[in-house]
């Protein structure tokens, strides 16, 4: 496939943008030769596209289901209750939601941890997007279910070679309190084995530290060093609770964290720091959690909360620009899965959003990266492209009106 795009507004000047197969070909003033397809760009601005580093996609199914209540009360008394009626077509149906939702806000990639993947993946290959899909652990339910979530995770590996290239699988332990220390120390030699992405979340809650500290005289970074799971392969959603040695440690380890404002903030899990982890050199991305503690997938409150976040936790309006908070949103997240995108330049996959300048929080244009962090939001999002094929364009995502009608009437059962 070939894609000519013209006159979009790029870097501060107007240009051409060729896409052939994946990849972007050339950018320059003026483009000639033929394209299978051209897309208008004027009054548009070129942007990367985002990568969403943690989520639990399906539980766009349980938006809304339970609110005002402390995490491990959210996570027993509600949410798990609520996803044991969830059937593998209920799994495919959310995520189906779920990537529509993050198509419409300009997000073409997103790091999955959730029970029957079989069902994401099939959604994905569907929808067109990128994702890292989770071969999760979790210790702390019935035999009957650690046995399922084991044949089901054999079932997504054995099957990983049919996979299209923009899935990609990871290891995805729920968390240390929910699987024990013999089940770490494997999935650790797994990851090391087979160069697997570990992905889990880590110090999200004070309750969660002062246990970890109780039970091994760590905290749950220490704990988890101790195991052989930090890496440059690690990512670790949440990463609220850290201490000075704890930030050491990530930067020694080399390990990404994946920052989730809107998720942290609804639950009171506590402030982020991000310019600590900034200065020491930790690569901060950022992730949406799940629809059930947000209650959307869209990157562009995160930024915002995120920018947000990191000025209030420091007391200071200048403890984070608008250019680091988007590269995090966009760059980073590309670069922790090994995906040659994440920016707009020759030779790179093309993952690309275009942002009607026309939408009113799009004006004045005094500074337009400012703009995307902190006016912007899904409705600016007019073309979203990832790996050199068209997902939206005019903010039409073919298919959306079914895939709405089949989400909703499935939520009516999980009342």
């Amino acid at each position: 496939m070939s894609i000519k795009i013209e006159q979009v507004q790029f870097q501060n000047n107007i240009v051409d943008v060729a896409i052939q197969g994946n990849r972007i070909a050339r950018i320059a003033p003026q483009l000639s030769g033929e394209f299978e397809q051209t897309i208008d760009g004027r009054g548009k601005l070129l942007t990367a596209a985002f990568y969403n580093t943690h989520c639990h996609a399906a539980m766009t199914l349980l938006r809304g289901i339970a609110d005002n209540l402390e995490l491990f009360d959210w996570l027993n008394n509600y949410i798990w209750p609520a996803e044991a009626k969830l059937t593998r077509e209920a799994v495919y149906i959310g995520s189906k939601l779920a990537i529509l939702e993050m198509i419409k806000s300009g997000t073409v990639f997103f790091n999955d941890m959730y029970f029957m993947p079989q069902e994401t993946v099939r959604a994905v290959e569907e929808m067109g997007v990128r994702a890292a899909i989770g071969m999760i652990a979790i210790d702390t339910t019935t035999a009957d279910k650690r046995a399922q979530y084991a044949r089901d995770c054999q079932e997504l590996w054995e099957k990983r070679r049919d996979f299209s290239d923009r899935i990609q699988l990871t290891l995805a332990p729920h968390a240390i309190y929910t699987v024990g220390e013999k089940a770490l120390r494997n999935i650790a030699e797994r990851a090391a084995s087979d160069n697997l992405i570990i992905h889990t979340h880590l110090a999200e809650t004070l309750r969660e530290v002062e246990e970890c500290q109780a039970l091994h005289h760590l905290s749950p970074v220490a704990y988890l060093d101790k195991l052989n799971l930090l890496n440059e392969r690690t990512l670790a959603a949440h990463a609220v609770h850290l201490s000075d040695e704890d930030i050491e440690l990530l930067k020694a380890k080399k390990v990404t964290v994946a920052y989730n404002p809107c998720s942290n903030y609804k639950l009171s899990s506590g402030r982020f720091r991000f310019r600590s982890l900034a200065d020491r050199g930790v690569r901060i991305t950022f992730g949406t959690d799940g629809c059930a503690s947000n209650d959307n997938l869209s990157m562009f409150d995160e930024m915002k909360f995120g920018s947000l976040g990191a000025k209030n936790e420091q007391n200071s309006s200048t403890a984070c620009s608008a250019g680091e908070i988007l590269q995090c949103a966009s760059q980073h997240g590309a670069e922790a899965f090994g995906i040659d995108a994440g920016v707009i330049a020759e030779g790179k996959l093309a993952d690309m959003l275009l942002i009607d300048l026309d939408v009113p929080c799009m004006v004045a244009d005094h500074d337009l990266v400012s703009n995307l962090v902190y006016a912007a939001d899904s409705s600016c999002v007019d073309t979203v492209i990832c790996n050199g094929r068209i997902l939206m364009q005019n903010r039409i995502v073919p298919g959306e009106k079914e895939i709405i009608a089949q989400a909703r009437k499935l939520c009516r059962t999980l009342r």
